[in-house]
């Protein structure tokens, strides 16, 4: 568990933005359970996810399409809600920051942790604007 002081900030980032906070396995079944786009980003302490993974999840929503629902888990914090948000992810290991669409519940696109490393924020906004428009 990382301190609150330490999350805060990476954590209103994305809520700032848009995005809901899921703590519980419920939340998380319960988000994907709605019909429509759910888009996941597990968030992260890690740099990658500062420096483009969060950033690029928020310019994806500059785009004409988006998600219907946007939603987080914060790894090694939101542990119940993370685990079950990664048993939604399965075929894919578990990674963080990585970032999941969701239509009608099933997953239909994913950006692992080896899709953010050394990409940029654009990058990571274009590419899950292409799954928006498909799915969106």
């Amino acid at each position: 568990m990382y301190p609150k002081e330490l999350i805060k900030p990476m954590k209103a980032e994305l809520e700032n933005a848009g995005f809901t906070s899921l703590h519980t396995a419920d939340e998380v079944n319960a988000t994907l359970a709605k019909e429509g786009t759910t888009l996941i980003v597990v968030n992260s302490v890690c740099g990658c996810a500062a420096g483009t993974a969060r950033p690029g999840a928020i310019s994806s929503l500059e785009f004409d399409k988006t998600p219907t629902n946007l939603v987080t888990v914060f790894a090694g914090v939101d542990g119940e809600a993370t685990n079950k948000a990664r048993e939604f992810m399965i075929p894919f290991p578990p990674s963080s920051p990585c970032m999941a669409l969701f239509k009608d519940g099933q997953l239909v696109h994913m950006l692992e942790r080896h899709h953010i490393e050394g990409r940029s924020a654009q990058d990571i906004a274009g590419n899950l604007a292409g799954a928006y428009d498909e799915f969106c």
